[in-house]
């Protein structure tokens, strides 16, 4: 049986310009998805363009918060942890958000999350995002 997802992808307005657009973000978690036999239902997939990482008050993510809450999706596919948050706090306080929920976060481009150690250098990564982006 395939196992539920959402997709969340976010780019500010400074970063659009670069390779990484919230199009390929996208492109690329719904690859990872079908990959790994997820199923994401198309409103299952939020965007928030133009809004900062360093914030929390973003569409996308408070539509993607209230769904993990009600408890009906397993995982939530991100492309990498500064999208999620490019504050170190933040990214914290809605992975364990999410866990509280029973749902799963899973980066596209950052190392697993299994070990003590691979949980630290995401942690590092976040700060490093929130040092890049002052």
């Amino acid at each position: 049986m395939n196992k539920t997802a959402a997709i969340y992808a976010r780019v500010s307005s400074d970063r659009q310009k670069e390779q990484h657009t919230i199009a390929s973000q996208t492109a690329a978690l719904q690859e990872y998805g079908q990959l790994h036999q997820y199923t994401i239902r198309p409103e299952w997939i939020f965007e928030d363009e133009g809004y900062s990482g360093s914030v929390l008050a973003r569409p996308g993510l408070e539509r993607l918060r209230d769904l993990a809450a009600e408890g009906v999706i397993e995982t939530v596919l991100v492309y990498g942890p500064d999208r999620l948050s490019r504050n170190y706090a933040y990214q914290t306080l809605l992975l364990e958000e999410f866990a509280r929920h029973g749902t799963q976060v899973l980066f596209l481009k950052a190392p697993a999350t299994e070990t003590p150690e691979e949980r630290l250098l995401v942690q590092f990564q976040g700060m490093i995002a929130e040092y890049e982006r002052a």
